[in-house]
């Protein structure tokens, strides 16, 4: 349905990704960067499933949520999709994308709290791309809906040391890495300093590691290093051990690892789990990362940590070492090989905190064997919805959900769900 012809649209509604939506010949049409209520001149372009993308030409007339947006790149850059939402327009969107998932499994909507807020420059880590060109290097994020890289120079939601950090490090791949590398720098803010990982194929010659050395000497970064993808980091440039703290406790995380993508929202998760959690002990915590959520509750029970990335199970298991906690901790892939049976039933509660993708098969297990109290930590309201189904299905009541707002103007939306076995599953026959 591409078409260079511009047509005019009326925008009713904003969609799950945060585009505008308005219909023509009886297709709905998504064109970022709108808000319900304007109208605007749009460009036809690709099929989107049962609808059609369409760039954005003008706003004829704004809708009444129109706001300025607070970052010069906003349009151009994919990292922010809804900048141009007012406040209360973009805190009432954001609630409804998991009251709207939960309500299409058949789930009350109605039981999701208010929206919790984190504020913006806040965020502590960020994977940037980077190409270096002929003369210098760009580095910043994908275009909306494509792989051509926007260099940035600012960004109102990383922390302001990771954005004065752009410049120069822009400046120190340009000066190390020959032309044509590409690759990834994942850029994490922890409590001791800037912790870099240095992703790509170009392999560092001798030069190219004295001089990002001597980058991370001037920078005063915690630890730089390189590795190509999938491989084994390597340290470029350790100054002192990069620190993030969970519960009071520190963890030594692995280059480039997971972790929630502020300290400030961490906090708030952590502090969902550890209420709802109450005295039920033991607890098992299911894909557990460095710890965030193992360690916190390990200070007033036992813990069993189940994670499948051998390097951040081994921070783990360090950092409760160092902190004397009793936890015990296991490698498995939770979405090959499910938890099942007594391995469930021996939990009072249980916490789990899966990737985008979720955690259908262990939801299956914890349907038919899990314990009295299972708290849902997760980064996908689609998936949380259809795990909830799941859980709902296999005799639990769906009590609450806490929706966390760390992905600041993303459609990507945390939330903290907590359900209560009130029946077994009848065996089959």
């Amino acid at each position: 349905m591409t078409s260079t012809t511009p047509i005019e649209l009326a925008i009713a509604a904003l969609g799950a990704r945060g585009d505008g939506i308005g219909e023509h010949e009886g297709r709905a049409i998504y064109v970022p960067c709108t808000v319900p209520g304007d109208r605007v001149l749009a460009r036809l372009g690709e099929r989107r499933g049962e609808g059609v993308a369409a760039e954005l030409l003008r706003v004829i007339e704004p809708g009444p949520g129109r706001a300025s947006p607070p970052c010069r790149h906003f349009g151009d850059c994919g990292g922010c999709a809804v900048q141009q939402l007012d406040d209360a327009t973009y805190a009432e969107w954001k609630r409804a994308l998991l009251v709207e998932a939960l309500d299409r499994v058949g789930l009350d909507g109605s039981l999701v709290g208010p929206l919790v807020r984190i504020a913006p420059g806040t965020r502590r880590r960020a994977s940037l791309g980077f190409v270096r060109r002929a003369q210098d290097a760009k580095l910043g994020f994908a275009r909306r809906a494509s792989h051509h890289l926007v260099d940035i120079d600012e960004c109102a939601v990383l922390a302001p040391p990771l954005v004065a950090l752009l410049a120069p490090l822009r400046a120190a791949l340009a000066a190390a890495l020959p032309s044509g590398a590409s690759g990834e720098v994942v850029a994490t803010l922890t409590a001791t300093g800037i912790d870099l990982l240095l992703v790509t194929d170009a392999a560092p010659g001798l030069a190219a590691r004295e001089r990002l050395a001597a980058f991370a000497e001037a920078r005063d970064l915690a630890r730089l290093s390189w590795r190509r993808p999938g491989r084994e980091a390597e340290p470029l440039a350790r100054r002192r051990a990069p620190i993030v703290r969970a519960g009071g406790i520190d963890i030594e995380p692995p280059p480039g690892a997971f972790l929630q993508p502020s300290a400030e929202g961490e906090a708030v998760l952590a502090a969902l789990v550890e209420q709802t959690i109450g005295a039920a002990d033991p607890v098992a915590d299911l894909y557990a990362g460095c710890g965030s959520f193992a360690l916190a509750l390990a200070r007033t029970r036992r813990v069993h940590a189940v994670e499948d990335d051998a390097d951040a199970l081994a921070a783990l298991n360090e950092a409760a070492a160092r902190a004397g906690l009793g936890v015990t901790a296991e490698r498995r892939d939770l979405a090959r090989r499910p938890l099942y049976g007594p391995e469930l039933e021996r939990f009072a509660a249980l916490v789990f905190d899966p990737p985008r993708v979720g955690a259908a098969n262990q939801a299956k297990a914890l349907a038919k064997f899990g314990p009295p109290l299972v708290v849902a930590v997760s980064c996908n309201p689609a998936t949380l919805a259809r795990d909830a189904r799941i859980l709902v299905d296999g005799g639990y009541r769906f009590m609450r959900a806490t929706p966390v707002d760390q992905f600041l103007w993303s459609a990507r939306l945390e939330a903290v769900a907590v359900f209560e076995r009130v029946a077994r599953p009848r065996p089959p026959g």
